[in-house]
């Protein structure tokens, strides 16, 4: 397979699949598309159906949604060429990925594509950690179109195992912003405690990494009395404890724990 003139399926064409396609079309691919409920661009090659859209191309991506995942490829499988590459940029769990290899067969290769973030404004620059046992092989064909690749060591499922557990953290910490921010505006104190959250991320490194598990682990009963306070008073300001009460229960499943040990 060459990158130049590369032929490439691109399955969902929504907010990141379309873009990716319209990059890869600008840096010389050849692409096909489908997505029942999206028009392609006008420099993307619309097809029927999955079978349809894969049945000559090198490359496919896989674009549509985790429950969308394996749909999409038993719908795609009849077309698919011996030696195709299926890359999955859905953001599906580790055991979804792995059903991807078993429902793809020997003939075709599986690609672990983990976007590590947000394709609008960067397309097919998109930071990807990827991992299958095509994963070099994938690297060598989207590197020349612009391609930012970083290969992650391991079978499919290694490289959005890796995003996932990032996005519990990520993720989590958005979330308890969001509602201490909802909690501080009914308290009538929201501009404080946004420039007190930006001060402490701003001086977050590993050391305060390395107090903060550190202290939830000793320091667990009294901070999930703390964070049951926390909750109690998000719900007298209307504010559902939904971040604050998670915090709580693990808080309260390590001092149980802990206790537990020391028994």
């Amino acid at each position: 397979m060459s990158a130049a003139g590369l032929r490439v399926a691109v399955l969902g064409l929504g907010e990141a699949g379309g873009e990716i396609a319209r990059d890869l079309v600008a840096a010389g691919a050849e692409v096909r598309g489908y997505d029942p409920e999206v028009t392609p661009p006008d420099t993307v090659i619309a097809r029927a159906d999955e079978a349809d859209a894969v049945r000559d191309a090198e490359l496919v991506l896989s674009a549509n949604s985790s429950h969308d995942a394996l749909t999409a490829l038993v719908h795609a499988r009849p077309g698919l060429r011996p030696g195709a590459i299926w890359a999955d940029l859905n953001t599906a769990s580790p055991g979804v990925k792995a059903s991807l290899v078993e429902a793809a067969g020997a003939d075709v290769a599986v690609v672990d594509v983990a976007l590590m973030s947000p394709v609008p404004g960067k397309g097919l620059r998109t930071p990807m950690l990827v991992s299958g046992e095509a994963a070099e092989r994938y690297a060598a064909l989207v590197r020349p179109l612009g391609a930012e690749v970083t290969v992650q060591p391991g079978p499919a499922g290694a490289a959005i195992s890796r995003k996932l557990l990032r996005s519990v953290f990520y993720k989590g910490l958005a979330a308890a912003v969001v509602e201490a921010l909802e909690g501080a505006e009914a308290a009538g104190c929201a501009d404080w405690l946004a420039a007190n959250i930006a001060g402490e991320l701003a001086g977050f490194d590993e050391t305060a990494l390395d107090r903060l598990v550190d202290g939830t682990h000793r320091h667990a009963r009294r901070r999930a009395d703390e964070m049951a306070a926390a909750a109690e008073q998000l719900r007298e300001l209307g504010v559902e404890p939904r971040a604050a009460t998670a915090a709580h229960d693990l808080l309260a499943s390590l001092r149980d724990a802990r206790e537990g040990d020391a028994t």
